[in-house]
C-alpha cells in the first residue's frame, strides 16, 4: 500500500467531504431544527434516568417533586417551559433552565449538522454521534459516570457507520484503538504515578467511541483539545480557590464538546497539517 493510499485509509471518515453536495429548503431546516428540539426532550429524560438504572421508556415523563404526569401540551419542547414560566402546572415547583438548554442544544446541533452536511445519509449517524456525546457530557458532569449503553453502544454505531469496506471498517477500528489505547496507558501512568485514579474507565471507552466515529486523527485532536480545556478550568478553580491539584474535573465533559468541535474543524485542520509535509 503506497503512502497517500495508506494515508486515506487511516483518516478516512464517515461524514464525507465538509462541503455539501446539496443544500436543505428553509423549510426542511425549519424542520430538522424541530427535530432536534423533540430529540432533546428525549436526551433529557435519558440524561436523567439512565444512570439511575430507570427506565427511559417506561414510566411516561413526570414531575420530579410531587410525581403528576406531564400533560402532551406541558411537553412541548421549549415552547411549554416558557409557558410555564418554568415551573410544574401542579405544584408550582421550578423546572430547572437546563431542560430548554438542552432542547436547544440538540435543535442548534442538527441544524448545524445539516448545514455543514447537507443532505446525505452521513447526517444520520453524525447526529447520533453529535446527541450522544451531549447526553454523555451532563451525564458525567452531574454524577461522574458514562454508561455503557452510549459509549460503547456508540462505538458499535460508529463502525457500522462506516459502511462494509475494509478501508472505512479499518479506519474505524484503528480509531477506536487508539483512542482508548491512549486513555488508557495516560491513566495507568498517572495511577503508578500518583497512587490515585486519573481517568475512570468510562473515559477511555468514550475516546475509543470518538475513535471509532472520528478515525485516529480525529480522537487525537479531540484528547488534545480537552486536555487544553480541562487544564484551563483546572488552573482557574486553582487561582480563584474552588479547587486544588488534585480536584477531580469529569473528563468526559470535557471529550464530549472536544469530539464535536473535531467533528467540525478536524479534517481542514489535518489537510492543514498533511500540508506541512506535502502530503
Amino acid at each position: 500500500m503506497t503512502g497517500p493510499a495508506l494515508l486515506a485509509v487511516l483518516t478516512w471518515s464517515p461524514w464525507g467531504p465538509p462541503v455539501p453536495l446539496a443544500v436543505f429548503t428553509p423549510a426542511a431546516y425549519f424542520v430538522l431544527f424541530a427535530l432536534g428540539l423533540c430529540f432533546g426532550s428525549f436526551l433529557n429524560v435519558v440524561i436523567h434516568r439512565l444512570p439511575r438504572g430507570m427506565s427511559i421508556a417506561w414510566p411516561p415523563s413526570s414531575c420530579p417533586a410531587c410525581g403528576h404526569a406531564i400533560r402532551p401540551l406541558d411537553n412541548v419542547p421549549v415552547v411549554s417551559w416558557l409557558r410555564l414560566h418554568g415551573k410544574c402546572r401542579d405544584c408550582a415547583a421550578p423546572i430547572s433552565p437546563r431542560y430548554p438548554a438542552v432542547e436547544l442544544g440538540a435543535g442548534l446541533l442538527l441544524l448545524a449538522l445539516a448545514a455543514f452536511l447537507g443532505p446525505r445519509a452521513a447526517l444520520v449517524p453524525a447526529a447520533a454521534f453529535a446527541l450522544c456525546l451531549l447526553a454523555i457530557a451532563l451525564i458525567d458532569f452531574d454524577h461522574r459516570i458514562i454508561p455503557d449503553e452510549l459509549s460503547v453502544g456508540g462505538l458499535v454505531i460508529g463502525l457500522i457507520a462506516r459502511g462494509f469496506t475494509i478501508e472505512g471498517v479499518l479506519a474505524g477500528l484503528i480509531g477506536a484503538l487508539v483512542g482508548a489505547g491512549s486513555l488508557y496507558l495516560v491513566a495507568a501512568g498517572y495511577r503508578k504515578a500518583t497512587g490515585v485514579e486519573g481517568l475512570g474507565g468510562g473515559d477511555v471507552k468514550l475516546a475509543g467511541m470518538i475513535g471509532a466515529f472520528l478515525g485516529w486523527p480525529g480522537v487525537f485532536l479531540t484528547i488534545f483539545s480537552a486536555a487544553l480545556a480541562g487544564s484551563t478550568v483546572g488552573l482557574v478553580l486553582i487561582a480563584t480557590g474552588r479547587g486544588s491539584r488534585r480536584s477531580e474535573l469529569p473528563f468526559g465533559t470535557f471529550l464530549a464538546p472536544a469530539a464535536v468541535f473535531a467533528a467540525f474543524v478536524g479534517p481542514a485542520v489535518w489537510r492543514w497539517y498533511g500540508s506541512l509535509f506535502g502530503t
